[in-house]
This record gives C-alpha cells, structure tokens and sequence, in this order.
C-alpha cells in the first residue's frame, strides 16, 4: 500500500458477530478485497506498521494476513524491501484454473447424488450472477459465481477437498482472471444455466462438464 492508498474499511465493533472472526483472518479479508477492488495495484507497497496503525490492530494480526496471500502467491516480500503486491501472469493463472477444473470435477461426481436432482441453491446463486451482470457489476458476479461454485463443491462432503479447493484462494484468482479475459458478463451468468440442467438431472457427465467450464476461462487467458 503506497502513502495514497489509505484504508477505508473499518474492523467490526466488538458487538458485531464479525469481531469473533480471528483478527488475521479479518485483516487478509479487507487486504483481499483491496487486491480485488484495485485498491493495490502490481508494484504497490503493503506497509506492516502503517496498515496496523490504520486499522487500530497490533502488527501480529496485519503480519499473518500478509504471510497468508504470500503463500497464495499474491505478494512478495523482500529483504530490506518489505511487501508489494505482485504482477500475475497469465501462466499463472491458467494453472490455478487447472487444478482447480480437477478438483471440481471429482466435487461434482460426489455432489450429484448427494444433491439429488435439488438445485435450488444453485438456482440462487444463479440469479445473483445475473443481477450483478444486469446492474454492471462484474466484482459482484465474480462473487456469486464462486460461490455456485463453492456451492457444488460443498455439497461433495469431503472437508478435505473443500479445504483444498478454499485454499486455492478461488474468488481473488476469479477476479483477477477477469481483468485479463473480461468476458461478457450476462454471456458470463448463462454459461452456468446448463450446469444448473446437468445437476436437476442428475447427469453422470456433469463432472466433466463442470471441469471443461473452468478450463474455458483457462484458455481464455
């Protein structure tokens, strides 16, 4: 974060439910969404002390948020040089999609019978996407599109594989994919319809089809 890029969100308060979040996992929380909102841009220096002292947080907390986006590969730090955030190449990003593509397609021939032809939740999202899309929202679409997906990879019932496929930092990789493919986005919204028919039919192919979904955006890039 550069001297001109000041932090506007604010901590919860200690009566919102929020404030029972762990303080780090709070702070990486409004760093990701700096990252999002091209608040941060490639090159931009995070200052520890002075992103601390804007959120009212002792360093501990600002210090294990900026080690957690280092580890998703959004940050580097240098000796002497402190934290910036880093330019991501489309390389990158393409794999990020295509471990990502693996692991929802094993999430989705778990979830299909799970599920049971119910796509109601599915639906939701869905919707949400396509409001986002009607009012130009393409950082809300992004949102509500990875959370169809988490929706489906949730639904599998394998806490590792959530774990794994949460520690891919999903939504961040989405939006930043976006600036580089800007799709259309109500072309964007109805690419999920289809995988919405797959699951209220229960196909044995959806899998596959959900895979071949997220390796589009891959060849996109």
């Amino acid at each position: 974060m550069t001297p001109g890029h000041p932090v506007h969100q604010q901590l919860p308060d200690d009566g919102d439910p929020l404030s029972r979040v762990p303080l780090g996992e709070q702070v990486r929380g409004l760093l990701l969404d700096g990252l999002m909102s091209g608040r941060w841009q490639p090159g931009d220096r995070i200052v520890e002390r002075r992103l601390a002292a804007e959120l009212n947080v002792s360093q501990a907390p600002v210090r294990e948020a900026l080690r957690a986006l280092q580890a998703l590969g959004l940050l580097d730090s240098e000796p002497n040089r402190g934290v910036r955030v880093r330019e991501i190449s489309p390389a990158e990003l393409r794999e990020v999609y295509e471990v990502r593509a693996v692991l929802e397609r094993l999430a989705a021939e778990l979830a299909v019978e799970r599920l049971g032809g119910d796509t109601a939740a599915l639906e939701r999202h869905a919707e949400l996407m396509e409001r986002a899309a009607s009012a130009g929202d393409p950082l809300g679409q992004a949102r509500h599109g990875v959370a169809f997906h988490r929706e489906i990879v949730a639904a599998a019932g394998n806490e590792v594989l959530l774990r794994t496929w949460e520690g891919l930092g999903v939504e961040v990789w989405t939006v930043l994919s976006l600036h580089r493919v800007r799709p259309e986005l109500h072309e964007n919204a109805a690419d999920h319809r289809p995988l919405i028919e797959a699951f209220r039919r229960q196909d044995r192919e959806v899998g596959r089809l959900l895979a071949e979904h997220v390796l589009e955006y891959a060849g996109a890039l």
